[in-house]
């Protein structure tokens, strides 16, 4: 095997090891395009381990420093990146793969300037004041950016997929933010605005469901929602199977604020999942061409 074929197959793997959903959409692609959706997945997800998992050592192949402070490693992750990128080529295989597929898709760099301009800010910032804060302040580079990134992976029919993209970044972030407060502050972090915190008088440091945390997270998830509205008309932007892929990461993201509401917002007790046999369900419905009630 070769030192290319070796890093897809470890951007693969680490896809299907932690980014679950994704990786169940990206069975509805074409090879060609769905490693390079394991790519730019393994790319994020490498960084962002750095900052969320500090103790875990990576592999070598990886390209991720082993040793120093997460902002050190974090730092010297960058410049081994875009050295990469600019060379067009890395000696440790996950990086290779990384940087032939981003510089063959043709992905903005500027993006991942981005990105790790964000990555950087969760080592400083634990709390945002206001949604707007977390939007423009951090999403932008952690969320919106993502919907960047894999657009070329996807082949958009029309440039003005940019826009819809970039919403769907959105809404997976912030789904994420609230299925996972719970992990969140034992990290010592809040996604939530402050500002909504505060106005609704609740406090997710209690770690239980109030009258006032049922009525911010009603608040959130109506957000969350509407996220997803602005994403939907992206789909007709899309070719056939980038269109199923990605119409079935949206509806299996979206069920999870389902099981949000039908648990009354418990976000604390347990981490809530799509059952696999609903994504099964789902990625049969879409293999077969069927309706996914995405509408």
């Amino acid at each position: 095997m070769s030192r290319l074929d070796d890093g897809y197959r470890r951007c693969a793997e680490l896809t299907q090891r932690h980014g679950t959903t994704y990786y169940w959409g990206t069975l509805l692609l074409p090879r060609r395009q769905r490693r390079d959706v394991f790519t730019v997945y393994a790319l994020c997800r490498l960084a962002d381990d750095i900052v969320d998992e500090p103790h875990v050592v990576q592999p070598s192949d990886t390209a991720v420093p082993r040793d120093g402070t997460p902002e050190d490693r974090l730092r010297a992750f960058r410049a081994t990146f875009f050295d990469a990128l600019a060379r067009g080529d890395a000696d440790q295989p996950v990086m290779a793969a990384i940087v032939e597929s981003i510089n063959r898709r043709g992905t903005d760099p500027e993006c991942f300037e981005r990105f790790f301009d964000a990555m950087a800010a969760d080592l400083t910032h634990t709390t945002w004041q206001t949604w707007d804060d977390l939007l423009h302040g951090y999403m932008e580079g952690s969320a919106a950016v993502i919907g960047e990134m894999m657009l070329p992976v996807l082949e958009p029919c029309t440039p003005e997929a940019k826009g819809p993209a970039r919403a769907l970044g959105q809404a997976f972030q912030l789904t994420n933010f609230l299925r996972d407060v719970g992990e969140d502050l034992d990290r010592g972090r809040v996604y939530l605005p402050q500002e909504d915190l505060a106005r609704h008088g609740a406090d997710p440091w209690l770690r239980r469901v109030t009258p006032e945390w049922r009525t911010m997270m009603a608040e959130q998830v109506a957000r969350n929602r509407a996220l997803y509205d602005d994403a939907l008309p992206g789909l007709a932007m899309l070719p056939p199977a980038s269109r199923r892929c990605v119409g079935t990461a949206l509806v299996l993201y979206r069920r999870i604020l389902d099981l949000i509401e039908g648990a009354d917002h418990d976000v604390f007790t347990e981490r809530l999942r799509v059952p696999d046999v609903q994504k099964a369900g789902l990625m049969l419905r879409a293999m077969l061409r069927l309706p996914l009630g995405v509408s």
